[in-house]
């Protein structure tokens, strides 16, 4: 037994110590946040820190890279399943988070901020929420291309008259990688195979990114390219010669891409997650990311600059998010083939 006061009191100093810092410590876990974004960081930076302000949590967040768009990400939550670091996963496009959704690695939450928005943007059970769309669309060179000659179809890519004068990003990543899936499961495999072949016989450009392909475009090197909405408006901005064409307005339609947010199973502040996917959903986010990065509003009475384009406003393509994720699977062996790998 240990009598002395001064070591009793020592001990006892010590064991509230311990308290002190393990209260901290959960304290502060519970005043946090977790995010693995694929959206651009200049984009959902600004959304965090709003978020913050707002609620005093702070937003601990994750981006991926610009050359391996989602990929990176994605590769990263399933290499966590077993200790998953990340409560919230804000992916930039629809079809990713249904890559999780097979592997059990997503926890269904139904934000009261979802009902306001369209019932085909949302899962019933919550398991994933769409918001804050982008289109892939065409950017245009206007000096290089004549107005009667505009392309109206992403078929005009492929166009012997703009033989090598034409770009798309790398297919095995990004928004071009949903896309190549979503011409799959619309039009099945061969006839999406022989445009994919009409590509490369008309020696189209593979770009590193989608944000390479409006660099390409703007300084001339080639005549228009594939890219999305974010980016084509970046070039609008700073008053380069392009014009945005949304394609295949008379025909399939063009391809929407609302971003999409999960809660991560097993991840370390579900509550607090549960927080950041209601102001993710809320109108405040879809006005800034249609100020900032010249996302397409999903829901009705969103104010929007001039320039951004409602996702009313377009003929949609018809598209079944989870065939576009089977199929993005499906036909990535045969995508590394397509581009030399």
């Amino acid at each position: 037994m240990i009598h002395h006061p001064l070591i009793r009191w020592i001990g006892v100093a010590l064991v509230l110590a311990l308290l002190l810092v393990s209260f901290s410590y959960w304290s502060k876990r519970k005043h946090e946040i977790v995010v693995y974004t694929s959206v651009d960081q200049v984009f959902s930076e600004p959304v965090f820190r709003a978020f913050e302000r707002d609620t005093g949590i702070e937003v601990r967040a994750v981006f991926d890279t610009e050359e391996t768009k989602s990929t990176g990400i994605l590769n990263r939550l399933i290499a966590e399943a077993d200790n998953p670091q990340a409560d919230v996963f804000w992916s930039g496009d629809p079809v990713r988070p249904f890559l999780l959704l097979e592997r059990g690695l997503v926890e269904p939450y139904v934000s009261p901020a979802a009902s306001e928005l369209p019932a085909g943007l949302r899962a019933a059970d919550g398991t994933w929420t769409g918001f804050a769309a982008r289109a892939r669309v065409l950017l245009v060179n206007r000096n290089m291309v004549p107005a009667g000659e505009m392309p109206r179809s992403i078929r005009d890519l492929a166009n012997p008259r703009w033989r090598g004068q034409t770009t798309i990003a790398n297919p095995l990543f990004g928004t071009t990688t949903m896309h190549v899936a979503a011409l799959f499961a619309a039009w099945g495999e061969p006839r999406a195979r022989a445009f994919m072949n009409d590509l490369q016989a008309n020696s189209v450009r593979i770009a590193s990114s989608n944000g390479e392909v409006k660099r390409l475009v703007v300084a001339g090197e080639v005549a228009f390219g594939l890219t999305d909405t974010d980016d084509a408006n970046e070039a609008l901005k700073a008053g380069a010669p392009v014009e945005i064409v949304y394609p295949d307005q008379d025909t399939m339609g063009t391809l929407v891409m609302p971003t999409t947010v999960v809660l991560v199973r097993g991840g370390p502040n579900p509550e607090t997650g549960k927080s950041l996917i209601d102001y993710l959903l809320g109108a405040e986010t879809e006005r800034l990311m249609a100020e900032a990065a010249a996302h397409m509003p999903v829901r009705a009475g969103v104010p929007t600059p001039a320039n951004v384009r409602r996702v009313s406003d377009i003929r949609a393509m018809e598209v079944d998010y989870a065939s576009v994720a089977s199929e993005m699977e499906r036909i990535q062996p045969w995508l590394r083939q397509w581009v030399g790998l």
